[in-house]
């Protein structure tokens, strides 16, 4: 199989992105996930794999955020 070359396109990338947080007794579990049409790659020319890396990037960054929204009441009171 590592002589075949795909000829196939990706249309969608799609990136999930989860994290649980234990904060005392609690457990909080903070899950984002996004999907994204590509654009056919012969109209409009792009980068895959930087697609991907933005996709990622962006999608554990919401996360962050919400772990960091969680924890906001947490860090006050140390």
């Amino acid at each position: 199989m590592s002589e075949y070359i795909s000829k196939a396109t990706p249309t969608v990338i799609r990136a999930n992105s989860r994290c649980t947080v234990k904060i005392k007794d609690n457990f909080y579990s903070i899950e984002y996930t996004e999907e994204r049409s590509l654009p056919d790659i012969n109209e409009v020319p792009y980068d895959i794999d930087k697609e991907r890396q933005l996709l990622w990037q962006e999608v554990n960054e919401v996360v962050d955020d919400q772990i960091d929204d969680i924890l906001q009441p947490y860090k006050k009171n140390s």
